[in-house]
């Protein structure tokens, strides 16, 4: 049984109390726990984020953006001792309680969440969509794929968040959300080979030459929302300045534009590439990579997002 199966209503009944009387919208704006906003992040937009699963030690734990069933220190301390963890993508019954517990309501949704690049969690989503509209006809439930991943979901929907908040329409910003997705741009470097390696995004082989090289993979990510392995960064030294090479090379109107900086439990690296780019756009913000992402990067991944034009060379 997983995870979702056995406390979803417990969820649902806590959704019902914190939030539905606190929606001034005649829709609720909806992602996944893969985005990595902090709390205070989703406060200030009043985005819904639904939990995702993951599974370490033989316990199943949700991942909330409060982190309230495991904290990220802890998570990433079991990582580096070598615990294994797995995720498991939000499966079609919790989609439909989830939602349904705001058509029952009088409230229209929209969603968006993990790419489906990365994850089968938007065609479960799908499925489930299509059934509810079926039994809610007079509901609008609009599905968007945010060719996003990680951090870069929640640029998307920290932006798009800021039109919610504003009082944009449905329409409005889902028609925001399609014209911005390709615009987000992912920069990550993984410092956790074994983590990569463990989890089959590299083989032992290129694990091993990459310690005793000391290179670190450049990963981006495409049009489709694929991760695509761009190139690799030699020595820890210079991971900050190629990420701040690619902000200002891929960067458009970046003075009057926000930038996330998301770290995998490398507070100091991020704070140092928060200074490195900070005066070259209007704000930095700092999010970190919860067990959903981190369990397939491990302890150590340094991102930046921006606005700008995606480009995969290195």
């Amino acid at each position: 049984m997983s995870c979702f199966d056995k406390i979803d209503l417990y969820l649902f009944a806590y959704i019902s109390h914190t939030y539905l009387g606190d929606v001034n919208m005649d829709y609720v704006f909806m992602t996944d726990a893969s985005c990595d906003l902090t709390e205070k992040q989703v406060s200030e937009i009043g985005v819904e984020v639904l939990p995702m699963e993951f599974q370490m030690e033989g316990k199943c734990y949700l991942h909330y953006t409060d982190a309230r069933m495991m904290s990220l220190d802890e998570f990433y301390d079991k990582i580096k001792k070598g615990v294994d963890s797995k995720t498991s993508q939000i499966n079609y019954n919790s989609f439909t309680n989830y939602f349904e517990t705001y058509l029952k309501a009088g409230k229209d949704i929209l969603y968006t969440g993990i790419s489906t690049g990365l994850s089968g969690t938007y065609n479960t989503c799908l499925m489930a969509v299509k059934d509810l509209k079926e039994k809610y006809p007079d509901r609008k439930i609009i599905t968007i794929d945010s060719l996003c991943d990680s951090a870069g979901l929640g640029f998307l929907v920290y932006l798009a968040g800021k039109k919610y908040a504003d009082g944009a329409s449905i329409e409005e910003l889902a028609g925001y959300i399609k014209e911005t997705r390709l615009k987000i741009c992912h920069w990550f470097v993984v410092d956790d080979l074994d983590q990569l390696k463990r989890g089959g995004r590299i083989s032992a082989v290129t694990a091993t030459f990459g310690k005793a090289l000391q290179s670190k993979p450049l990963i981006s990510v495409d049009d489709g929302g694929h991760l695509v392995n761009v190139g690799k960064i030699r020595g820890k030294s210079n991971i900050i300045p190629t990420l701040v090479k690619h902000f200002e090379r891929d960067g458009e109107n970046s003075k009057n534009n926000i930038v996330f900086v998301a770290h995998a439990d490398n507070k100091e690296g991020a704070l140092e590439l928060k200074k490195a780019i900070k005066g070259k756009c209007r704000e930095v913000q700092i999010c970190d990579i919860g067990p959903v992402i981190g369990t397939h990067v491990g302890s150590g991944m340094l991102a930046v997002l921006f606005l700008g034009k995606r480009n995969l060379k290195s």
